[in-house]
């Protein structure tokens, strides 16, 4: 524990009792939680195979496993827990499935599964903000930890009422089909583990201690499976921060941090409040605008690094003129400075906002990864893809086999589904495999047994050439023998279009390893390389993303622009009075800047042609004067840095001249 401050030691030393850790922005958490497994371990409190560190993405996850790796040496370690609150979920389920209903090797259908269910189950003609209103009618439900009985009985309105009967049918299909979504990971082990005392004590016995990360993030579902997991003892240690909650939009609480002090009384609170990433200038700006937000456990962020910078104001013409200025600055520190463009962040509410800011940056060549954009991964002719490969290397993957039997469409309707899946669990086989049994075929429509048939054999040709070629190869064969190419060129309009969809497939052979084919088990390992792959890494260039997906990132130097009313805060906050998230959001973006920061507005903006006045972001007013500087505020110092970038420029055109 060399090196902790005294609340970060008395933090990991707390081990009796329920501790809730106030964790302010940098203040350096992370290490606390590693710390703290490490201290149970070594001090024989508890043993790593009962311990339980939970975190919000996968990538925490990863990264807390290697920090925990480098702290504790040796086989100590073995059997510890780090991993999502889904993921903890998934093992519950895996473990006891039975007594959730569910069959061993059940699917997990992902978002585009789920969607594709209930667009079935919706009337035909159901527009798609519709299907996808209902869809997150369903989620919030089940978020809530509610069963399809509970979400009708505490229905508020005809709308409600219609999403939990859909609710009802749209569940009932998932049993039928050995499934279950996202949102059941959680919502079933909750309901079970508050229905059955045994089952409770059975996974409190296994999990002795519990570490929450982020756990002002927590929705209504995931407080519940801690608390069913915790019992009376309150053995965990929940680390958090009400300032950085950012996610009320997908079902966030930060009122759980207060729920924990009324369901726990002896809980202890410590608050984390050195602050290891930011100057001091940046910290008392943060602090002085989320004073403006109620508190119930009130936390200053101190730092003993330098004042720094001033934070810098600029308003400017419109949203290009903004554009030019934050590359023109990037530009200059980079090439003057010897800055990386690593260390430097683009901030912005919305993701349309990027697109001044990407032609900015390409006109001074300036590197930039943005993040946030549909990921390759994602993209509809790639997943189709991935689950003809993933059955090719699977036959028992039923969620794979619904996604490719259905990719291109066939003879093949949700009835025809429901029932041969019925039909694959009496036989006690996976879907995939039913479709070879002539028996089990001759009980569907003729029709849509051929078509299943015809399925049959394409799996089954493929499979063989999996034995033959690589699979990088294999991904071009599939593409045209399962007919996804023919079905991409019948939905595109153009050929452009159709051309880079294509291309996209053409990609993903080349995300695979070459070699010769040595069958399903080469491909299904890589697969799950494919799972871990890095492409798309930012490295050094800067970085441009949304307020939202900056947290838990840091940069020396941090830009965040449209500081207007109507985009920061949104329209909607405002329409609604609802500005203490959006005051959080903006808390966030400042507390990533570790050395100097800007802030940026436009006077204009324009819509479908038309131009208007923006009025600058309320929250300026909120931050403390004799931290920020304005443009034309000391004319003299705005002069000299004037001539120094231009002097910059004109010395980088003439580089570029010379290199033409």
């Amino acid at each position: 524990m060399h090196g902790l401050n005294p609340p970060q030691r008395a933090a990991v030393l707390h081990t009796e009792g329920p501790l809730l850790v106030l964790a302010g922005a940098g203040s350096g958490k992370t290490r606390v939680i590693v710390e703290k497994i490490a201290h149970l371990i070594s001090s024989g409190r508890m043993p790593a195979r009962r311990i339980a560190a939970i975190t919000f993405t996968n990538k925490s996850a990863k990264e807390m496993k290697e920090r925990v790796a480098k702290r504790i040496k040796g086989d100590a370690a073995e059997g510890l827990t780090v991993c999502t609150f889904h993921a903890l979920g998934l093992k519950f389920l895996q473990i006891d499935h039975a007594k959730a209903g569910l069959r061993r090797g059940f699917s997990v259908f992902d978002s585009d599964d789920s969607a594709a269910q209930i667009k079935d189950l919706m009337p035909p003609g159901s527009k798609p903000d519709v299907i996808d209103d209902m869809r997150n009618l369903i989620s919030r439900a089940k978020n809530s930890g509610l069963s399809p009985e509970e979400a009708l009985a505490v229905s508020k309105s005809a709308r409600e009422m219609e999403a939990a009967l859909m609710y009802q049918r749209y569940q009932a299909r998932l049993s039928t089909f050995n499934a279950v979504d996202f949102d059941d990971l959680i919502r079933l082990p909750v309901q079970m583990l508050e229905a059955d005392e045994g089952l409770r004590l059975a996974w409190r016995e296994r999990i002795g201690y519990l570490l929450v990360d982020e756990c002002q993030d927590t929705n209504d579902a995931q407080y519940r499976l801690l608390k069913a997991l915790a019992g009376d003892k309150g053995l965990f240690t929940c680390v958090g921060d009400d300032d950085q909650s950012i996610y009320a939009w997908r079902g966030a609480n930060p009122d759980n941090l207060l729920q924990l002090g009324k369901d726990y009384p002896k809980l202890e609170i410590i608050k984390l409040e050195q602050n290891y990433r930011c100057s001091n200038r940046v910290l008392r700006t943060a602090n002085a605008l989320i004073a403006h937000n109620p508190h119930e456990y009130p936390k200053t962020l101190w730092s003993d690094q330098a004042d720094g910078e001033r934070i810098r104001v600029w308003e400017c013409r419109d949203g290009a003129h903004e554009a030019e200025k934050v590359a023109g600055e990037i530009h200059f520190l980079a090439t003057a400075k010897q800055v990386p463009w690593s260390d430097f962040c683009i901030l912005f509410r919305g993701n349309h906002q990027s697109r001044a800011l990407e032609k900015a940056l390409q006109l001074l060549r300036v590197p930039y990864h943005l993040s946030g954009g549909t990921a390759f991964l994602e993209r509809g002719e790639v997943k189709d893809a991935l689950a003809w490969l993933r059955l090719i290397a699977n036959p028992d993957d039923d969620a794979a086999f619904l996604r490719a039997v259905q990719s291109p469409k066939r003879e093949v309707g949700a009835t025809t589904l429901a029932k041969l899946a019925e039909l694959s669990q009496h036989a006690g086989m996976p879907m995939s495999r039913a479709c070879e049994q002539i028996g089990l075929l001759k009980q569907l429509a003729p029709r849509a047994a051929n078509a299943l048939d015809g399925f049959a054999n394409i799996i089954r040709f493929l499979r063989g050439q999996a034995q033959q070629i690589a699979p990088s190869e294999l991904v071009r064969v599939l593409a045209d023998k399962s007919g996804l190419l023919a079905a991409i060129r019948a939905q595109c309009k153009d050929e452009a279009s159709f051309q880079r969809r294509k291309e996209n497939l053409e990609e993903l052979s080349e995300w695979f390893d070459g070699g010769k084919g040595s069958g399903p088990g080469e491909l299904a390992a890589q697969l799950a390389l494919l799972s871990h792959a890095d492409k798309g890494e930012a490295g050094n260039q800067v970085r441009l993303m949304s307020l939202h997906a900056a947290k838990g990132l840091e940069f020396r130097y941090v830009f965040i622009v449209g500081m207007e009313d109507g985009t920061l805060p949104h329209e909607m906050a405002l329409e609604e009075g609802s500005l203490e998230e959006e005051r959080r959001l903006l808390y966030v973006g400042i507390t990533r800047a570790k050395e100097q920061l800007w802030l940026s507005h436009s006077r204009e903006g324009s819509r479908w042609g038309d131009k208007f006045r923006y009025k600058p972001s309320r929250f300026f007013d909120e931050l403390p004067a004799a931290e920020v500087q304005r443009d034309g505020a000391d004319p003299v110092a705005d002069a000299a840095r004037k001539q120094e970038r231009a002097v910059a420029g004109f010395a980088a055109i003439r580089a570029l001249l010379e290199e033409g």
